[in-house]
Formats: C-alpha cells, structure tokens, sequence
C-alpha cells in the first residue's frame, strides 16, 4: 500500500464504523497525520490507533466513505474485483427478469462501492459519480466494465456534471470513456420498448428501481381508467396499457418528458387511442379534472434531499396524496411512492394516513413497496433504503 493519509476518529465516535456503517462524519475526526487532499483515500483508525477501514476523503458533512474495512490497496483490480462481484450477483437476477437489458450494476454502498452508481441500457454503461474519489477513478471503473462486458459494450458514458462540485469537474473530463458508432437508445423492460436518453435525461436517464412496482401495477390495470401522475416517460403507463387499461393519462410538467411517453406509446402500441400525455403541473392537474380515475400512480420526485426540509416535505406528500384521494373513485387502486431519503417509510405512511383521513375516504394497505434487488441495500447501511410505496384499496 502507498503512504496514506492517516486519520483518527475520537473517543466514542467509531462505533458506528466498528459496524461497517460506510460513513464517516467530518465530526468525528480528532486529528489527522498527513495532507487531506479530496478525492485521496484516507486510512482511519480509532483513538487506540486500531485500524478501521479505508476510503474517500472528501470536504462535507461526510468526511469519508469506506472502500473496504480491511487494510487493502484501492487500484485497478480492487475495483475489478468489486465490479466483477456486483455482475455476478446481476447475472443471476436476469434469470428471472425475461425480455429485460436495463438494470443497476452498482448501487453505492449496497455494492460497496460508495459514491458510485453504474446503470447499464442494453448496450451502454453509463456511470454517475457522487463523490469525488470515485470520479478521480474513472478510468479504472471504464476499464474494469470494457473487461467484464468485452463486446456486448459500445458505450460508456460518465454522467457526474450534476453529482459533484464543480471544482472537481475542471479536472480534465472525457464523458465518453468508449463510443461505439450507433446509439440506439432503446431498451427492453419484461418486453415493453422504451427510448432512453441517457446523455439529457433524469438521473441517467431512467428510473430503473421502478421496475418491478411497473409490473405490480399491470395486476391492478385491466379495464381501469388510470392517471400516472410525475409520469416522466411514462414507465406506468406503458405497462397499464399492455395489461388492459381502458385509457391511461400520463401527467408531468415537462413538456419533453411528454413527448418522450408519446414516442414510448408510439414504440409499442402504434395505433393506439387509450393513451393522452398532458403537460402540467400536478396540483393544477387534480384541480382541475373533471372526471374521477380507476387507478392513480403518484411518483413525484424527492420532496426532501435533506432533514432540514423534512417537515416541508411531509406536507408535500400529504397533499399531494389527499388531492389523489379525492380524485379517485370508489374501489380504486393507489400506487404511491417516496423517493426522498430523508423520509422515513413511518412518516411517509402517516402523511398518508393524514391525506386519507382528511379526505374521508376508508383506505386499506395491499402492498408495502421498495426498490428492486439490482438497488441492493447494506445491512450497515439502512440509509441505503430510499424508495418507499403502498399500494392502497380506496372505498
């Protein structure tokens, strides 16, 4: 192992660590011997000067995410190995995941690799780095998936421009690691086609930890009248129409991300007339329909990135859901979800028993909902665990 900075934790602050918890606040340190350059790997030891892991360094709120609780050395084939481990364990989930070529390969902490989010389309790879160790990386990352995948990969894209500090992006940044000549931009999902377009997209350009709740709400769609609320591409309504929907409205306030669902709807379902895309805001939208729904989804995006804002937040999820309430008819179907960390599944659900009791409406649970097995949770690190759902019966 090269020389590395070393850092030590004061008294009583590495429990949490000594329970391979991948954090490390910037509070907990009492001092350090050598530079703190962000982005190197740091040695961490307890006040004892017993060793505890080793990972990022990087200036915030977390000073360090562990890498791995042994003493190891952070090169190309330490991230190879960790890579190859994260492929194995998806080889095995696609088994049971006919007609479908996207999928999370890395998931952060929940591959043990914090800061790191790899999401493959078919053919592509693209990476998005949330800490700066793992930028600086890159290449590394590039040339372990150019191993594992060989052929079967054109393209690797790093997509991290909204990830991390600017400071750390005028390193010099090439976004494509490997360009093959076609980018087609279409992948398969239990056999429904959609375009992704990773390079402008959401996130990197899907929301792939949808997927398995998309295939749920095809059990509930058959004859339904559904609106698919922050319905971005329209991942929830291509499957209520493949399962039998009557007609299908999908809402979001981005107009491209409407077009998007049409091209999707065009993409499996040619000549369709049960789908219309609708520009507008949510609120707005509930307040001035006309007709009630079958079925609702509700998928908004993170109403609470930071505790600081949780309370707004709670209140966000509360009305939005109470004007879903309101808005759906008798014996229908809610699909609704959290995607904030911040909240916890507890407070999710009782701003979601406020929204049905302040609505009137007689509600029962069918399902609990979380993100699917390729957005693996560490059991040290139940932060890990974002996505929230019910699935509600409305009297």
């Amino acid at each position: 192992m090269t020389n590395r900075t070393k850092i030590v934790l004061k008294s009583g602050k590495d429990q949490s660590v000594k329970r391979f918890h991948p954090w490390i606040f910037s509070g907990a340190i009492k001092k350090t011997y050598g530079p703190l350059v962000e982005g190197n790997v740091v040695d961490v030891y307890d006040n004892k000067d017993n060793f505890l892991g080793c990972g990022h360094y990087q200036i915030g709120s977390i000073a360090v995410r562990v890498l791995s609780f042994q003493e190891t050395d952070i090169d190309r084939q330490f991230y190879f190995n960790r890579l190859q481990t994260a492929l194995n364990i998806r080889k095995e989930l696609l088994q049971n995941m006919p007609e479908t070529d996207v999928y999370r390969l890395v998931h952060g902490e929940g591959d043990q690799l914090p800061g790191l989010i790899i999401d493959i389309y078919n053919d592509t790879a693209v990476l998005q780095m949330h800490s700066v160790g793992m930028f600086l990386a890159r290449d590394h990352i590039a040339e372990a998936l150019q191993k594992l995948y060989g052929s079967a990969l054109e393209h690797i894209y790093c997509k991290s421009s909204g990830t991390l500090p600017k400071k750390a992006l005028e390193d010099e940044q090439k976004d494509f690691f490997m360009m093959g000549d076609k980018v087609s931009g279409v992948v398969k999902e239990y056999g429904v086609k959609y375009h992704i377009n990773w390079l402008e997209g959401q996130k990197t350009g899907f929301f792939i930890d949808q997927r398995e709740n998309r295939r749920l709400l095809g059990d509930y769609a058959k004859n339904r009248v559904v609106a698919n609320v922050f319905g971005y591409t329209g991942g929830f309504s291509l499957f209520a129409m493949q399962n039998g929907a009557k007609m299908v409205h999908t809402i979001d306030s981005s107009a491209k991300a409407i077009d998007l669902t049409d091209e999707n709807v065009q993409l499996n379902f040619a000549e369709t007339t049960a789908h219309k895309g609708i520009a507008a805001d949510a609120f707005d939208f509930f307040a001035k329909a006309e007709d009630t729904y079958d079925l609702i989804v509700l998928d908004p995006p993170a109403f609470a990135k930071h505790h600081n804002v949780l309370s707004n937040a709670l209140q966000g999820y509360k009305r939005i859901n109470q004007r879903a309430f309101e808005n759906i008819g008798p014996n229908g179907i809610l699909f609704t979800f959290s995607c904030s960390q911040a909240v916890s599944p507890q407070n999710f659900r009782k701003s979601v028993f406020a929204a049905a009791a302040n609505a009137g409406r007689k509600v029962r649970i069918l399902h609990q909902l979380t993100q699917p097995a390729d957005h693996p949770i560490s059991i040290f690190h139940p932060e890990g665990e974002y996505l929230k759902g019910l699935v509600l019966h409305v009297e």
